[in-house]
């Protein structure tokens, strides 16, 4: 059960209306790095976790990101006040009505003219949200992995989102949802590093023939050596030739099928077969000219309708 508080997690202060900055923030209300985004990804892993301690961290950190959701929708909603009243009241000529609203570098024609300065959930782009955002797998180790990345991808929005405004009270806003992010990306690599072991994820081990391989398979000039592929911690494989059946076999398809199937398959090949002896003449060929320009015509020169 959810309950809410009308006062804000963080004061929201906005010295000036500012529409095509209020296009820039919807990235991280209804777009895929997002607030919704990261409630309901984590929302829905809490409700399949079988943990105790993970399953309330998931439901802690998702009831937050709904705050956070209502701090960047209302910092939308106050950066586009003053248009959202010119454009629902007309007061505006045609004319200075669509320079206002799509001027140098603004935008914002999307959120005005269709959502009348709403807080509609797309993201910058006009992009709709949807629940594709979601990349719960249901393991917890694979999926803690991905809210690190998660908050690790907003984290980098917000930074550039800051730095798109000299508005001190939405850099302060910004500022506060951004370290959040860095306070949940702790957690959530607490939460899996507590598991052991937690790698590789799930239960099945990898085969122990190639889980330390590396295949220099992009080779040149830019060939580099570290921590990745280093002898040390892989088995560096060089060689083109190594590349290829790393199983043992011939590295060719192979398929079981029954005689059947087999006779089906061969007169399918023989019905369809390609006589590679042939040189048919081709409808591209029957249309140019002799000169083989297209539709007998010469460069420079207008072929007859």
């Amino acid at each position: 059960m959810f309950a809410h508080n009308k006062r804000l997690q963080y004061t929201v202060r906005v010295q000036e209306t500012n529409p095509a900055l209020a296009q820039l923030l919807l990235e991280q209300f209804g777009g895929p790095q997002g607030e919704l985004a990261a409630a309901c990804r984590y929302f829905t892993q809490a409700l399949g976790e079988e943990d105790a301690g993970r399953k309330d961290m998931l439901m802690d950190i998702a009831t937050e990101e709904l705050s956070h959701l209502e701090v960047i929708g209302t910092l939308v909603a106050m950066l586009n006040r003053g248009a959202k009243g010119r454009i629902a009241e007309g007061v505006d000529e045609e004319a200075d009505l669509f320079r206002a609203i799509n001027g140098p570098g603004n935008d914002s024609h999307v959120t005005q003219v269709l959502y009348g300065g709403g807080t509609p959930l797309i993201n910058s782009g006009a992009v709709p949200w949807t629940a594709a955002y979601i990349d719960t797998i249901g393991d917890p180790t694979a999926d803690l992995r991905s809210n690190i990345a998660a908050e690790a991808r907003a984290k980098i929005i917000y930074e550039r989102l800051i730095n798109a405004t000299d508005d001190p009270g939405v850099k302060e806003a910004l500022g506060f949802l951004m370290t959040r992010e860095v306070a949940h990306q702790q957690s959530f690599e607490k939460a899996l590093y507590a598991i052991q072991p937690n790698f590789p994820p799930g239960k099945l081990p990898g085969d122990p023939r190639f889980a330390r391989a590396y295949f220099n398979t992009s080779q040149g000039a830019g060939d580099c050596r570290g921590p990745w592929n280093s002898d040390e911690n892989f088995e560096y494989i060089h060689s083109r030739d190594e590349h290829l059946a790393v199983d043992g076999g011939t590295g060719l398809a192979e398929v079981g099928m029954t005689s059947q199937e087999l006779d089906l398959v061969d007169r399918l090949a023989v019905r369809t077969s390609s006589d590679r002896a042939a040189n048919p003449t081709t409808g591209a060929e029957l249309g140019a000219g002799a000169d083989g320009s297209l539709n007998g015509s010469t460069p420079g020169s207008t072929a007859p309708l």
